[in-house]
């Protein structure tokens, strides 16, 4: 079976490498087309054996599964394009969690469901957030669950976790490295300690704590027990961190709701929908 993408920027290139590398999918399956043409073009020149679409016309016909890697705010100029090579066998997967499974289904007269991928999954880890409409049936649901897993870990929520959900495992890594990452400055500025040398040790350290939770040797509160002797050096760090933090990360999820709400809200009115 081909499989369509439409957008072949960031996250749909990521998509499509890490599946060709997990052998979950042959070049020659894969179809593209994006609006800017020398973006396929680069991905074609990477996997020859990928086949760009002169419009999605054709992409419609090749392909029953079709991967909208789009980001949001382009949706509304793409949608009146397909829409009319649609038939109801065709399965519109979508990566971006603004528009909901309801709003997909207002959109696009055949089936759908919602996939929110993660960076992690490039290293074919991490998980999926997953989200199938009421036209699915068992057997889509199935089919498109085996082809997620090859590369993640599937996970069903539902609407209303949408936007925490996707906060922690899309948006995440990025959180905590931009964590890591000033973590390494303040041990750069002062202690006599590298850049180079903090960055080293700090990556070895997430890549262990990593290993340590999924082995399931410790979970979070244990492991920072484990550590912390009582009136130690760890303890000060955390109780320092404690302070600092206070409810920053409340707040943080308060503020990705604002903006999760104002873009469905801006989504919506665009489409005219419900």
């Amino acid at each position: 079976m081909k499989i369509g993408f439409i957008g072949t920027g960031s996250m749909g290139s990521m998509l499509i490498d890490t599946l060709l590398e997990a052998k979950t999918i042959k070049e020659e399956d894969i179809v593209i087309i994006n609006r800017t043409i020398e973006k396929a073009i680069k991905l074609k020149e990477i996997y020859p054996a990928i086949h760009i679409a002169s419009d999605i016309e054709e992409l419609t016909r090749q392909c029953r599964w079709i991967f909208i890697c789009v980001k949001p705010k382009d949706i509304p100029s793409f949608t009146p394009t397909v829409i009319p090579y649609l038939s109801r066998e065709h399965v519109m997967i979508s990566i971006t969690s603004p528009v909901s499974i309801h709003h997909l289904e207002e959109l696009f007269p055949c089936k759908v469901a919602r996939i929110i991928p993660s960076i992690l999954n490039r290293a074919q880890s991490g998980s999926t957030l997953v989200s199938f409409s009421s036209r699915c049936t068992s057997t889509d649901e199935e089919a498109i669950i085996s082809f997620v897993s090859s590369i993640s870990r599937p996970l069903f929520i539902d609407e209303n976790v949408t936007r925490v959900s996707s906060d922690i495992v899309s948006c995440g890594p990025a959180f905590f490295a931009f964590m890591a990452q000033r973590f390494i400055e303040g041990a750069v500025s002062e202690t006599p300690l590298g850049e180079k040398e903090a960055t080293e040790l700090t990556t070895s350290m997430l890549i262990g704590l990593g290993k340590l939770l999924q082995e399931g040797y410790y979970t979070l509160p244990t492991l920072q027990e484990r550590v912390c002797v009582p009136g130690g050096i760890t303890g000060v760090g955390i109780a320092h961190l404690d302070q600092l933090l206070g409810e920053g990360f409340g707040s943080l999820f308060r503020l990705t709701e604002e903006k999760y709400a104002t873009e469905k809200k801006k989504l919506a009115q665009e489409f005219q929908l419900k």
